[in-house]
């Protein structure tokens, strides 16, 4: 963990959220924080097709980025990962928020304990 998945409207194509070079600075701060092992981390995108924005101006949009993570983290922990993840994410999108309408939303979860997974990435990456 954690796994990054962001949604997003419709108007806003891939070349403008530039999704590669977002994933990759997440993956990069959420390592950087200490608390997360790199063959843990997820990311995916899905784009909604069907949006409405406020009052459905077509140029508004929206991108939330949610991040689940699994339990054992301290509450200081998660506040400042959350911080440093959310500033990336609004940086990112700096350019597209200073030229239409958007929604940046972000939000944070603990995964409960009792879940399960299992992955030989480890292994991987140690060859490489």
């Amino acid at each position: 963990m954690p796994h990054f998945i962001l949604e997003h409207s419709g108007n806003l194509t891939n070349e403008s959220l530039d999704l590669d070079a977002l994933f990759k600075r997440l993956i990069d701060e959420a390592v950087g924080t200490g608390i997360f092992p790199l063959a843990g981390i997820r990311c995916r995108a899905h784009k909604c097709e069907y949006f409405r924005v406020a009052d459905g101006t077509a140029t508004f949009g929206f991108v939330h980025l949610h991040v689940r993570i699994g339990s054992g983290r301290t509450e200081e922990q998660k506040a400042s990962a959350a911080k440093v993840l959310f500033s990336v994410l609004t940086e990112h999108l700096a350019a597209i928020y200073e030229s239409q309408g958007l929604a940046i939303s972000f939000e944070l979860s603990e995964l409960p304990v009792h879940k399960f997974n299992q992955n030989n990435l480890r292994d991987y990456l140690a060859k490489t």
